[in-house]
Order: structure tokens, then sequence, then C-alpha cells
């Protein structure tokens, strides 16, 4: 299982493909996806939401507006409230066309969700994974879906003897359901920027260790005093979402173990990578 002493890449910083490379295309798409790999990504993040027939996708919010185009009787509301039959008919890249004029290319256009499934059968033990169960409480048996599927693609034993698959959450009941089907599968607490909410980080971070291997704290978190009560748990420190390159090199003088970026090739020349050697 992998811990704060064993998690580091050679480059000593894990690269965390937020969405994709989500700064440069639509994020949870094919093209997102496939360009963090030709960045060279450690990992790539896909949230996770479920359908009404019980597809995991990859797709950040709970309701379709914000990136679907199309029929307006399906291509708005809930996620949960749809088919993946019916999401497919939804084009999820024109809205990054739309409101980034200066990145928008033809390609991204007429963009399909696109299922955990999929992702796994693509890449599967070639790349890291990072999945984040989202709204796990309103749509009972995302955890075992999840399993189900890492179990399907081969992932499982790697997850436990390598961290090639790291279970993030915003909700302690989803990681404790996790642990519950299965101990050994790595998990990492999510924090909001309010998350210490007037309490010591050292206490927080120790709750935390009873039941996750790492915590993903907003980047405001992260100050010297974080890390060291992290390292005091034992735990591995991936903060989000980081896209200024002096912010991150401000985290990785700190001592992170990697960062959630929308611009992984920002990271990339921070760190001094070459991704065809990767």
């Amino acid at each position: 299982m992998p811990n704060a002493s064993t998690d580091r890449s050679d480059a000593g910083i894990s690269v965390i493909a937020h969405r994709g490379a989500s700064g440069h295309a639509p994020e949870h798409t094919w093209p997102a996806y496939e360009l963090a790999m030709e960045m060279g990504v450690d990992f790539l993040e896909p949230d996770l939401q479920m359908t009404r027939d019980g597809h995991l996708i990859a797709f950040h919010d709970a309701t379709l507006d914000r990136t679907a185009r199309g029929p307006t009787g399906i291509c708005t509301g809930p996620v949960a409230a749809r088919t993946l039959e019916e999401i497919r008919r939804c084009d999820v890249g024109r809205w990054f066309n739309e409101r980034y004029p200066e990145r928008a290319r033809a390609a991204f256009e007429d963009q399909r969700v696109v299922t955990l499934d999929e992702l796994f059968a693509r890449w599967g033990d070639r790349v890291r994974w990072y999945p984040e169960t989202k709204n796990p409480e309103e749509t009972p048996g995302m955890e075992e879906a999840l399993l189900e599927l890492i179990r399907r693609h081969g992932l499982r034993d790697a997850a436990v003897e390598r961290g090639q698959v790291l279970i993030q959450s915003f909700s302690p009941a989803s990681l404790h359901h996790l642990r519950s089907l299965d101990s050994e599968l790595p998990r990492v607490q999510l924090l909001p920027a309010d998350a210490m909410d007037g309490r010591q980080a050292e206490a927080v971070l120790h709750e935390i260790a009873t039941y996750a291997q790492g915590v993903g704290p907003n980047r405001a978190l992260v100050d010297a005093p974080f890390m060291a009560a992290a390292r005091g748990a034992g735990l591995l420190v991936h903060p989000w979402t980081v896209d200024d390159p002096g912010e991150m090199a401000h985290l990785v003088a700190l001592g992170v173990d990697g960062i959630f970026t929308n611009f992984p090739d920002r990271l990339n020349t921070l760190l001094g990578r070459d991704p065809q050697t990767r």
C-alpha cells in the first residue's frame, strides 16, 4: 500500500492530470486524456458520476447543464436521472470552445462522455488512476461498481502493492464504505479550504489516517505545519488544483508528494521532465 515514503516518482512528485489535461482540452473527454498521456503524467483523474442505469462515467458535475450541449430535455438536469445512452446524445466538448475561444479546436466539437470502463480498457496499467466518488450518498452502489471495474480490469493487486489506483472522495462515509468492501485498496480524503474549521491540523490528519492513506487538500491549506502534521500521521499529500508555476514551485519546496493540475505540461517543465522519456 502506498505511503509517504514510497509514492514519489523518480522525479519526486506525482503529476496528476486533473480531469485529464483539462486546461488544454474539454475536461473528461478523450482529447483531454490523450493529451495528458502524451505529456507523460503519473495519474489520470476521472471524477465519477453514476447514470440511472448504473454506468460510471467520467463527469465532474452532478448535473449536465454546465458542460453538456444538446436536446434540452436530455442534456440538462441530474446525471443520475439519465441513462448512458441518453447522455451520449449530448456534446460534452463544445462548451470548451465557447468558453475558451483562444484554445478552441474543431476536434473538441461533438465529444461524447467517456466511461470508466472505457478508460481502464484503453490504458489499464500503463498509467496510474485517481478516481473520485462524486455524490456517493445520492447514488448508492457507486463504490461497489468502482471496485468491480478495478477488479475486472486486473488493477486491484497493483493498486494494493504499488498504488496503481488511489480512490479519493470528499465523503468520509464513502471512504469508510470502500474500506469495508476492500480494506487494502488505498484511499485519499479530499479536504476543502475550510476543512480545519478552527481545529489543529495534527488532530484532523491523525483522525483521517485511521481510514485513509493520503489527503488531497485545497492548496490554501498546505503550509509547513500542515506538512509536518501529515508526515507525522504518515499521510500522502496531493494538493489541488494548482496551475500557476510559482505556486507549484512553492508546494514542491514544502515537500508535497504530488499535485493535481489542469496543465500537466507546466508541472513537467518545473520538474525538468521530458514526457518522451516517461
